[in-house]
């Protein structure tokens, strides 16, 4: 944390946690800046203007309200930027393809790289910022390393509440971006700035965390993902390649997805009672090639155990990354899971291929496979296979 006043221009998403990001670094004699982000267009529809009003879904108005009220509270300005264009054309767009490809992405991961720690970063250096702040639950050190510029390297730490901790979504941050960045909230459990958001009266401090992405909103994800992917069906198969029922179209399934497969049970003629034919499905795999769906039953389903993957779209926060033999490193393959130790078993500039001691459950191509050590945050990259 910075000692000596600076201008620092926080990110004010209308939430809890960046307003109290906010008032901490006032409190701490900066000179702060509110930003609000309007990342998607409330009208943003198809071209052929099908679907309904968009604004039913997506908060976007009433979270400039509510960040509004936040800065009048605080006592600082609020500018509000549009960030559509930038987020259309660098998140929604690979978003889209992905999908198309079969995969399952995280645009969580890809706006923050995109948008929030570069438009935004570059947008608060225009107004003279020193650093930029957001409500993010990370923290970042700095540690003397003669081998980088300046004699120091800049590291991305887990947030204290290990059920908040978003490092996850962060990994793709680099030593220019992590320099200029400040996680006040990162230093604190939730449960702190909520009572730090109710004691100085901020109107938002009961506000509920926001969940998913702002383009979907509340609605039902296929159906937002209709608008714009086409649907081929195809035979839904499971892992004794008997035919079950029909997809609707590969892209809009993800791996180890349970519910919305529309299929029942199926119960083999004589079978005994309480022999599992009972136990939910759970979507396995999907072969592009011949446009089918595989599901299997069972949450421990060895279809759905994998303890090998292939990581490319590398991103390490000290540029480097991890070698072949390096001990002590865990990795997720998913947000709310714990670190899992693993083996760095080939690495390249551009690739890097894991194995894990224990089976990693419905490993997903798209998401991010993100490395870690003890704390630190090391980066990670694209899941591109598994088995």
């Amino acid at each position: 944390m910075s000692l000596r006043p600076q201008r620092v221009v926080v990110g004010l998403s209308g939430g809890v946690d960046s307003a109290v990001t906010a008032w901490l670094l006032k409190q701490q004699g900066h000179e702060v800046i509110g930003v609000f982000m309007k990342n998607w267009e409330d009208d943003d529809l198809p071209a052929d203007g099908s679907g309904d009003d968009h604004s039913e879904f997506c908060s976007s108005r009433q979270d400039f309200l509510d960040a509004a009220s936040v800065a009048d509270v605080i006592g600082i300005e609020i500018e509000h930027v549009n960030f559509a264009a930038d987020y259309k054309d660098r998140v929604f767009a690979e978003f889209l393809r992905e999908y198309q490809a079969g995969r399952t992405p995280n645009p969580d991961v890809l706006c923050n790289a995109e948008i929030k720690f570069k438009a935004f970063l570059d947008h608060a250096m225009r107004l003279g910022a020193d650093k930029i702040a957001t409500g993010h639950y990370a923290r970042v050190r700095t540690v003397a390393d003669a081998s980088f510029a300046g004699g120091e390297r800049v590291e991305l730490l887990k947030g204290l509440d290990p059920l908040k901790d978003q490092s996850y979504f962060l990994h793709r941050l680099n030593q220019a971006q992590l320099a200029k960045t400040l996680f006040p909230v990162g230093e604190l459990p939730k449960t702190e700035v909520r009572r730090i958001a109710a004691d100085i009266g901020l109107p938002n401090a009961k506000k509920k965390d926001s969940t998913g992405i702002c383009f979907i909103g509340e609605r039902p994800f296929r159906e937002f993902l209709n608008r714009y992917l086409a649907n081929e069906p195809g035979p839904i198969k499971d892992d004794r390649g008997r035919v079950l029922g029909e997809h609707v179209g590969l892209s809009f399934y993800t791996l180890g997805q349970r519910k919305g497969i529309g299929i029942g049970g199926v119960k083999e003629k004589n079978a005994p009672r309480g022999g599992g034919e009972h136990e939910p499905w759970f979507v396995a795999r999907k072969d592009m090639a011949r446009n089918t769906l595989y599901v299997v039953q069972g949450h421990d389903h060895p279809w759905l155990q994998q303890r090998t993957l292939v990581a490319n779209d590398l991103s390490w926060v000290d540029g480097r990354g991890p070698q072949v033999g390096d001990a002590g490193v865990g990795a997720k393959t998913r947000y709310r899971q714990a670190d899992a130790p693993c083996a760095v078993t080939a690495a390249s500039a551009g690739q890097v291929s894991l194995h894990f001691a224990d089976g990693q459950w419905a490993v997903t191509p798209g998401q991010s496979a993100v490395l870690y050590r003890g704390d630190v945050c090391l980066g990670g990259g694209v899941i591109a296979s598994a088995a």
